[in-house]
């Protein structure tokens, strides 16, 4: 097992190209780590420098207190899954999981133990006679990851495994993965654009846009205390609602207002030192869509932050309802309760959680307060 290190990595291509910029990351033995991000971000590439399918450009990449910058792919101890799970067609499961050990020159028995055994943690024991074209996508999936398992790699690298499968296989795999990764006890990077997957399965999320880390924390950190506008309307299904909206003090009091609404701020909230130059000025109001509410009690408990908006389109999703709004010409979206009765054309009060409000910077979209 091991751990990995990334300290200043750059990848550049001819042409005056930077595919990843100033990559430092520390990576704890037995971790699940998820690049994350959109097409393009450098997320897969960053990924096939750690395998040496990639030269780095600058910086230094540690497998344990290895450096591996010049280490062939073959000799750094890991073990890649790829999107299309590159099977051989023409090879049972046994001898595609078996394949890499028989090239190591690796005992008969020692290979049927292992291939065996991790047949029996992926719950494929009885497709080990199978040819591919005779499995599911899942099963598919399930016997890639077999053959990597087999090796006993330092660092398994999953380059979008599951981007092949429907929605319902997805879901599933997803918790597989997470029970596969407890008990294989060995490091983990992902790659996704999907932020589900990221939220669902990572011990830490590295949110990428452009070549650069945004910012990196646990999945719940990262929901509740989003660096920057990207992060925050990354993170989040559906995304954060973004308001324009200046910051005004009103005796003792901080507000947000836009148009003819003025949402009063908690104290601590609005007495927080990093808001006293924003005073007067533009920002951009964040709140996520579970912290807008149509229910009376609400409107009620949450009175100092009670808005009018009218009611655009209603989605039904079964346990929850997703009212999109308009107020004062900002778009919002409201996730409520699946007992709400608000429908499409209606003009409804709601109340925004003002506790619960991100405030950032207009220029810079740094966030000053959460």
């Amino acid at each position: 097992m091991a751990s990995l290190s990334l300290k200043h990595i750059y990848k550049k291509y001819p042409g005056n190209v930077t595919a990843v910029s100033d990559f430092c990351l520390e990576v704890k033995d037995k971790e699940f780590i998820i690049f994350v991000g959109p097409s393009g971000c450098g997320k897969s590439t960053t990924l096939r420098m750690i395998a040496g399918l990639e030269e780095i450009t600058e910086g230094e990449l540690f497998i344990g207190d290895r450096l591996v910058n010049d280490v062939a792919p073959k000799d750094r101890d890991i073990a890649m899954v790829f999107q299309n799970y590159a099977l051989y067609p023409h090879m049972t499961v046994f001898d595609n999981m078996a394949f890499g050990l028989k090239l190591r020159k690796t005992p008969k028995e020692e290979i049927k133990r292992r291939v065996e055994e991790a047949a029996r943690v992926l719950d494929i024991t009885h497709l080990l006679d199978r040819r591919p074209k005779a499995l599911s996508g899942g099963q598919k999936q399930r016997v890639a990851l077999g053959r990597a398992i087999v090796r006993n790699p330092k660092v398994f690298l999953l380059d979008e495994p599951l981007s092949n499968l429907d929605a319902k296989l997805r879901a599933a795999m997803r918790t597989e993965l997470t029970k596969i990764h407890k008990r294989v006890g060995t490091t983990f990077v992902y790659v996704t654009h999907d932020q589900v997957e990221a939220m669902t399965m990572a011990t830490r999320i590295v949110v990428m846009k452009d070549g650069l880390i945004q910012q990196v924390d646990t999945p719940q950190n990262l929901y509740d205390q989003p660096v920057n506008l990207f992060v925050a309307g990354f993170i989040g299904t559906p995304q954060m609602n973004f308001i324009n909206a200046t910051l005004e003090k009103k005796g003792e009091s901080a507000y947000v207002t836009f148009g003819a609404n003025s949402i009063k701020l908690p104290a601590e909230k609005g007495n927080n030192p990093a808001l006293k130059d924003y005073f007067g000025k533009e920002v951009i109001v964040g709140i996520r869509p579970e912290c807008i509410h149509d229910e009376p009690m609400y409107l009620t408990s949450l009175a100092d932050s009670v808005i009018e908006a009218n009611v655009e389109v209603t989605e039904l999703m079964g346990a929850e309802i997703y009212l999109y709004l308009v107020s004062e010409e900002q778009n919002m979206v409201a996730r409520v309760s699946a007992r709400s009765t608000t429908r499409a054309g209606d003009t409804v009060k709601i109340a925004l959680d003002a506790s619960r409000i991100h405030i950032f910077d207009k220029d810079t979209e740094r966030c000053i307060v959460h």
